[in-house]
C-alpha cells in the first residue's frame, strides 16, 4: 500500500466523499465475495453489499478503531447486514430506499466475477479463525504491507515475535485452506 494513501482510519473520521471512494475501492470486492458466500445468488450478494457501504458511509464519523485498517469493523457491517437480509429477505429494497437509488442490473458477467471473488472469501473466513494477535500480524504484514519493524512496534511486540506471528498465522491459514479443500 502506498505510504502517502491515507488509512482507512483517516478516511472514516475525515468523512470526504472522495476518501469514501477510495475506501470503497479497497473493500468492495472482499465484501461482495463475502456476501456472495452466504448469499442465495450473485444478485442478492451485490444488494447486501450495497447496504453494507450505505451503513458504513452513515456510521464513519461514529469509527473509534485505533487500527489504522476498517477491516474488522466493516467485518462486523457485513455480518450484521448480511444476517439481518437472510432473516428478513429486503435488502435490496432497503438499500435503494436509503439511497436513493434505482436498482442496479446485475449482468452474466457480473454474475461470473461476483462467484469468482466468493472463492476469495474463504480467506477471510480463514483469518477469523486464527488467534488474534496472529491474525492482525498476517493482515498488517500482508494486506497493509508493512514491514515486521512497523508491525513489531504497532504490537509491542519484539520484531521476532512479529515474524513469528506472521509466520504462525501464515501456517495456520495453509493448514486450514487444506483441511477445506
Amino acid at each position: 500500500m502506498d505510504s502517502e494513501a491515507p488509512t482507512d482510519r483517516e478516511i472514516l473520521l475525515t468523512g470526504d466523499a472522495a476518501g469514501f471512494a477510495v475506501f470503497y475501492d479497497r473493500h468492495a470486492e472482499w465484501v461482495l465475495a463475502f456476501a456472495r458466500r452466504r448469499s442465495p445468488d450473485a444478485e442478492s450478494a451485490a444488494d447486501v453489499t450495497a447496504e453494507v457501504f450505505a451503513a458504513a458511509l452513515a456510521a464513519r464519523r461514529r469509527y473509534r478503531s485505533t487500527s489504522s485498517s476498517a477491516h474488522a469493523w466493516l467485518f462486523a457491517i457485513a455480518s450484521n447486514k448480511l444476517n439481518s437480509a437472510l432473516r428478513s429477505g429486503y435488502a435490496e429494497r432497503r438499500a435503494t430506499t436509503r439511497l436513493g437509488m434505482r436498482r442496479v442490473e446485475v449482468t452474466d458477467d457480473d454474475i461470473g466475477r461476483i462467484d469468482a471473488l466468493a472463492e476469495a472469501a474463504v480467506v477471510v473466513e480463514l483469518l477469523d479463525e486464527l488467534p488474534e494477535e496472529q491474525r492482525a500480524a498476517v493482515l498488517a504484514r500482508v494486506v497493509d504491507e508493512r514491514g515486521y519493524d512497523e508491525i513489531a512496534v504497532g504490537a509491542g511486540v519484539s520484531e521476532a515475535v512479529a515474524r513469528k506471528r506472521v509466520s504462525r498465522g501464515l501456517a495456520g491459514l495453509r493448514r486450514r485452506w487444506e483441511e477445506r479443500a
